[in-house]
């Protein structure tokens, strides 16, 4: 039995992050998850969310993860998503604005807004917000 996963987290701009942890919590569109060495095989679309990472050292990181993929199998896991931000890398008055304008959108239907589009603005805004 392993005592760690070997995590990659991936974006269209960077490797985000690659190292071994025990333990990673984020949000899948069934809900939260918590993945663990040993883990069964899976694949899962990802919600936006801060997601949590417990290093091998024990060392807990956080970060912001946008929508996307996570694949385990084999005691390697990786993610694939839109956008990666640590806690220092958010802009917190962009991602504020970014929700007020959500929430205007979504509030103000008559337009012709899409509103699926407004909800996952809205929830990676504040996904990002709760980051902090």
């Amino acid at each position: 039995m392993s005592e760690a996963l070997k995590l990659t987290i991936l974006t269209p701009e960077r490797d985000f992050y690659r190292g071994e942890v025990v333990e990673l919590i984020t949000e899948s569109i069934q809900g939260s998850i918590a993945i663990l060495p040993n883990h069964m095989p899976l694949i899962t679309t990802l919600q936006p969310t801060a997601t949590e990472i417990t290093q091998k050292d024990g060392k807990k990181l956080k970060a912001f993860t946008s929508t996307g993929i996570l694949e385990v199998k084999n005691n390697e896991l990786k993610i694939l998503c839109d956008a990666c931000e640590w806690p220092e890398e958010v802009d917190l008055k962009r991602a504020e604005a970014a929700r007020n304008r959500a929430e205007e959108r979504l509030h103000d239907k008559k337009n012709g807004i899409d509103v699926k589009r407004a909800q996952m603005s809205l929830a990676r805004a504040l996904a990002r917000i709760n980051l902090k």
